[in-house]
């Protein structure tokens, strides 16, 4: 199975598959890491609105999509980033998706993002703006019986005056909450709109202002996700985190060595990779949990290449690279993304994603993704 893919510079060359599609394995439960794939959604293509508009999903596809993950054994983190939260996925959508997702895939194991993505930070006046669109849809997830992992807020970032702000802001919406949920730490490489978050550059001074919002509220949080992308802070904060609250990485260059860990501990995972590596995840996730930590290796770290080229910055893009995968692999039926991001990586970034899928075996079935393959080229007039 051969086709020719361009260089960075147009020049042709031939290449033929050479991986193996990666075994399927049903990642069991009954395990000490608890492991979330943050899913994307699928775009209506044959919607009249302009990418800017309301988003369109096509539903069918996210929930069948929301199944394959659940037929693994991985959670889902729900109507975060990852389904474009806050570029294209308005509040009201992203409810729905939650609704949805609650009443389709019912025995999933589900956390679903509450923030204040509703409250824009130009019309933010006050921390009481920030409080009451906190509440607003932490009290609509769980009207429908779902649990919260707290987002954080650009509203917030704007208007903290130091760490205090946030320790009072979390304090309030944390009180709000019916059950322990996921605290989540999105770094500025993600979102730019959320540097200085805890109020402070500093991640020492950040880390301790969480870890005050932590311990003032210990009984209303089951853990923090940290998405900073750097290893060392990551396991700094997991050593000093309460008895019984998890960290969750989301740590997508460095995820294999951290959800094994050390003799000091292991992080569980809430990641957006796991939304395209959901196989490798689930099948070497059965053989950590079977004592084989050397197969567990042997099956994640050769996807660290092709996680960091699709995270690479600018970073928020990373969508682009799993919905890119979603198509190749006939997850859905078309390569158009909410708020047009489809558009958002360069063609020699697509070439090198196909090649790295192929050759750590999560390409499912060639003959489709060499042909979809050659439906992008050809756009491209190759």
């Amino acid at each position: 199975m051969d086709l020719q893919l361009p260089d960075e510079n147009g020049r042709l060359s031939p290449y033929r598959l050479t991986g193996t599609p990666i075994q399927t394995a049903e990642f069991s439960r009954d395990y000490n890491r608890v492991v979330f794939s943050a899913a994307h959604v699928v775009a209506n293509p044959w919607t009249a609105n302009d990418p800017s508009g309301p988003a369109s999903v096509d539903w069918t596809a996210t929930m069948a999509f929301r199944r394959h993950l659940h037929d693994l054994g991985l959670g889902i983190a729900e109507a975060m980033d990852t389904a474009q939260r806050g570029m294209g996925l308005d509040w009201p959508g992203a409810l729905e998706l939650i609704r949805r997702t609650r009443q389709e895939v019912p025995d999933a194991l589900v956390f679903n993002g509450a923030g204040t993505d509703h409250l824009s930070p130009n019309d933010a006046r006050s921390l009481d703006d920030v409080r009451r669109a906190y509440r607003e849809q932490i009290e609509a997830i769980q009207k429908i019986g779902g649990r919260i992992i707290l987002m954080a807020s650009r509203a917030l970032t704007k208007l903290a005056k130091g760490p205090q702000d946030y320790i009072d802001i979390y304090r309030d919406a944390l009180s709000a909450c019916d059950e322990p949920v996921v605290l989540h730490w999105l770094g500025d490489m993600f979102d730019p709109a959320l540097a200085g978050y805890w109020g402070s550059g500093s991640f020492e001074e950040a880390m301790e202002t969480a870890l005050t919002v932590i311990g003032e509220n210990i009984s209303k949080v089951d853990g923090i996700k940290i998405s900073l992308l750097d290893k060392d802070k990551e396991v700094v904060m997991r050593r000093c985190l309460p008895e019984g609250v998890k960290m969750y990485t989301g740590d997508d260059f460095n995820y294999p060595e951290l959800i094994e860990g050390d003799a000091q501990g292991h992080s569980h995972a809430l990641l957006g990779i796991f939304d395209p590596l959901a196989p490798a995840a689930a099948f070497a996730l059965s053989r950590l949990k079977a004592g084989d930590a050397e197969g567990f290796r042997a099956v994640l770290d050769p996807t660290v290449p092709l996680a960091r080229l699709i995270f690479r910055a600018p970073t928020q893009y990373y969508k682009t690279g799993v919905v890119f995968l979603a198509w190749l692999n006939g997850f859905q039926d078309h390569f158009i993304m909410l708020n047009g991001a489809q558009a958002m990586r360069p063609l020699p970034y697509f070439t090198e994603v196909f090649r790295l899928a192929d050759q750590c075996g999560l390409l499912r079935d060639g003959d489709l993704a060499i042909g979809r393959m050659k439906k992008m080229l050809s756009m491209y007039g190759v």
